[in-house]
């Protein structure tokens, strides 16, 4: 299927949320995500199923000032 991360469209047979941060190489990363536009807290990822076209935003903290 064929989603958007982070403003980059991507083809991916992830099915989950959880699959996808994986696939993409974050596996256990301190991340923040949203699916279309909506946040979705980490003990979610592995339930919220994707479909073609969804858009996701993934967010790292970053240090400094």
């Amino acid at each position: 299927m064929k989603i958007t991360v982070n403003g980059t469209l991507e083809e991916t047979t992830a099915d989950t949320l959880a699959d996808l941060l994986i696939a993409l190489g974050y596996g256990e990363s301190k991340v923040a995500t949203a699916v279309n536009e909506d946040f979705v807290p980490a003990t979610m990822r592995a339930e919220k199923k994707l479909t073609d076209g969804d858009r996701i935003e993934i967010v790292a903290p970053r240090q400094g000032g």
